[in-house]
């Protein structure tokens, strides 16, 4: 297939493109190329490239800059996979578009499936709940595909950014009462690229398997990077006093994709390994 990635210079951008290229002819486009949320610039790509198939990956994933910026955040979140699915449709070709664990309140005792009713919070949560019912309205062949925890190489991550920080500190405070499965691009990436084989079309949880808080996802990072000597303290949401709302309960049930037949996604802790041999290939 010809497959168009928007938002491809993001980090799920670099991973799909990575997968993908070894089946696939692939066009990516970012920012200044391609903005998503102008709807003519969007027609005049996809018409001009005539793809059988988008993958949007283009997100504003800062959320606490949504809460400031809540017009940015419509219009890439909400705007943007608004205008690509006018489009997709218009060409008669499917759309994936990835969406996220903030469409959910984290209240729920369990972990949440596809028809769950969602709740966001934050505006950023809201922001993308937004997208997905565009995506829905407007394109007859779509794959909305929700994640959570996103880490991976060619961009900026918790599990980076705990590495940095163990350079820099002695002792650092994590949250110990969010809980999610940390998911790592190279292995999303993979699975969306059996998915768009079939014709499967509808809302998909997909995440790496296993769960934990991020207090306990930096002590495994830790663990595996070999680094001692750093104190990490378990504290609360409240303590750290974020401006937007993080949901308490991040895990996704991956109910749809077990539907079918698909065998779910390796535990993070593997996953973990992998992404950390790659930063010290790259090191070399």
């Amino acid at each position: 297939m010809h497959i168009i990635i928007t938002g491809s210079n993001g980090m799920l951008g670099h991973a799909v493109t990575a997968i993908l290229a070894k089946q696939h002819k692939l066009t990516g486009l970012d920012l200044p190329e391609l903005d998503i949320t102008n709807l003519a610039a969007v027609e005049s790509a996809m018409t001009s490239c005539r793809p059988d198939l988008i993958i949007n990956a283009a997100a504003y994933t800062d959320v606490d800059g949504c809460e400031t910026n809540e017009n940015q955040a419509f219009a890439v979140n909400a705007t943007g996979p608004r205008n690509l699915a006018v489009v997709a449709n218009k060409l008669n070709i499917p759309l994936v578009h990835i969406s996220t664990d903030y469409v959910f309140d984290g209240t729920s005792i369990i972990p949440y499936k596809e028809s769950d009713t969602p709740n966001p919070q934050s505006i950023y949560g809201k922001s993308k709940l937004a997208g997905e019912q565009h995506v829905r309205d407007l394109c007859s062949k779509h794959y909305i595909i929700r994640t959570s925890w996103l880490y991976g190489e060619h961009g900026e991550n918790f599990v980076s950014t705990m590495l940095r920080l163990a350079q820099e500190r002695d002792e650092l405070g994590i949250v110990n009462d969010q809980t999610g499965s940390p998911t790592y691009t190279a292995d999303l990436a993979q699975a969306i690229a059996g998915l768009i084989t079939q014709p499967a079309y509808g809302t998909y949880h997909i995440t790496n398997s296993g769960t934990c808080t991020w207090y306990e996802f930096t002590l495994e990072i830790f663990k595996q990077a070999g680094i001692r000597g750093v104190r990490v303290n378990p504290i609360t949401t409240e303590e750290i006093n974020r401006p937007a709302p993080r949901p308490g309960n991040s895990v996704l049930d991956n109910h749809n994709w077990r539907l079918l037949e698909k065998d779910p996604l390796r535990h993070y802790q593997e996953a973990l390994k992998d992404y950390l041999d790659s930063l010290t290939k790259e090191e070399k």
